[in-house]
């Protein structure tokens, strides 16, 4: 039996695996297995600075190809997984061969949501962002004076608005409820960013739906939308989220939810299975949850690659996020998960706020918006436990620092 790991993903939480394990000296064979037909890359500059022209791709690269043979690491490219047979230790690849493994890393990753094809989602000129294909032919479509219809207002429909602007095009953006970023930040938080989207001539569309797309010979023309409006576009983009690829895990018998179910130490239902990143459901506090981020991408990757070498540290999530739009930054520190209070504070600069969120009186997450020292001061709190004063919060005229003792 080979002592080989096996890693089926190629991304962020895959490449995370590998380095993590080399740099702990761990020498044992590894082979990671990739759809795309690149080496593994950065993907959140791909829909800004890379769609933009201003990153080429070979900056997005984690490593060149010869990291990979210097550190011992078979990498396949353009290559997909049929089936995982637990019983005999082997995955299956699509042109029928087998490939043992001792220990199995599972950093599939996430699917965009497409639209049904009932609805026009099949028509030519219809997009989403996840990868370096998607980003290479929206280059190609987003020119100036055209008109883009972005379904969708949360962070990745948002950001894509952005670009789409800073391209010149007209850009509407829909978003089926009542308000932007419903599902992931508060309404003073959305307050912001709408205002700065509208400052840019982005029509924002609340509490509107899409009904169908209209094309004309196979190609998006047009959009009919809830209220019954029709609107003429050239092309759209789908950021209407993601769903975790757990099909190979869910086929082998393992424990799945919405997503591939892994305990603190990113096992699986199969102790020689481990999984770690966007596909995952994993314990945090008193629930499951899944982090869409790159920092949960790599730190659960790495803590899993710690348990592989042989140590046992559980994997304790301290969420960070981050979203940049014109020249606003977003960062998010904590996950405002069951949140039930919020403090919305003003920076000690022009356009600096951040939204602070409480559940249950304990602080819990913040949302700073060019405001760099409220989140550095956010994420300290978080990972000190401390849960301040909300009414000195409140005040403007309250050094912040002083809310870390």
């Amino acid at each position: 039996m080979t002592d080989r790991l096996v890693i089926i993903g190629a991304g962020q939480a895959g490449f995370a695996m590998a380095a993590k394990l080399r740099a702990l000296k761990d020498n044992r064979p590894i082979t990671i297995l990739g759809a795309e037909d690149v080496l593994p890359y950065q993907r959140p500059p791909l829909s800004k600075k890379y769609l933009l022209g201003e990153m080429s791709f070979d900056r997005l690269l984690f490593r060149p190809e010869n990291w990979y043979v210097d550190n011992d690491i078979d990498i396949r490219l353009s290559t997909w997984v049929e089936q995982i047979r637990r019983d005999s230790k082997q995955v299956i690849l699509q042109d029928g061969s087998a490939l043992e493994y001792s220990t199995l890393v599972l950093t599939t990753g996430a699917t965009p949501r497409q639209l049904p094809a009932a609805i026009g989602g099949d028509l030519e000129g219809v997009y989403v962002a996840r990868d370096k294909r998607d980003a290479d032919r929206l280059a190609e479509e987003m020119r100036p004076g055209r008109r883009v219809l972005i379904i969708g207002g949360g962070y990745i429909g948002l950001e894509a608005a952005a670009v789409a602007r800073h391209l010149g095009l007209e850009v509407t953006v829909i978003e089926m409820a009542d308000r932007i970023l419903q599902r992931v930040a508060a309404k003073e938080t959305a307050d912001i960013i709408r205002v700065v989207h509208r400052s840019h001539d982005v029509v924002i569309r609340e509490s509107t739906g899409l009904r169908h797309l209209i094309g004309r010979d196979g190609r998006v023309v047009g959009a009919e939308l809830s209220d019954g409006s029709v609107i003429d576009i050239d092309l759209a983009i789908v950021g209407i989220g993601v769903v975790a690829n757990d099909r190979l895990a869910k086929e082998a018998g393992l424990d799945v939810g919405n997503g591939i179910l892994v305990d603190e130490f990113a096992r699986t239902s199969d102790p020689s299975i481990f999984a770690a990143g966007d596909c995952t459901m994993l314990p945090w506090e008193d629930r499951r949850i899944r982090l869409e981020s790159v920092q949960n991408a790599v730190d659960q990757a790495e803590a899993a690659a710690v348990v592989i070498a042989g140590g046992e540290a559980p994997y304790h999530p301290k969420p960070w996020f981050w979203s940049d739009q014109y020249d606003v930054k977003l960062q998010i520190a904590g996950f405002n998960l069951g949140y039930d209070e919020t403090i919305l504070r003003a920076g000690a600069r022009d356009g600096a706020h951040s939204v602070w969120y409480f559940r249950k009186g304990r602080f819990v997450a913040v949302d700073a918006i060019n405001d760099a020292k409220a989140y550095v001061t956010g994420k300290k709190m978080l990972e000190s436990g401390i849960s301040p004063d909300r009414s000195l919060l409140a005040d403007p005229t309250t050094d912040l620092k002083q809310l870390l003792s």
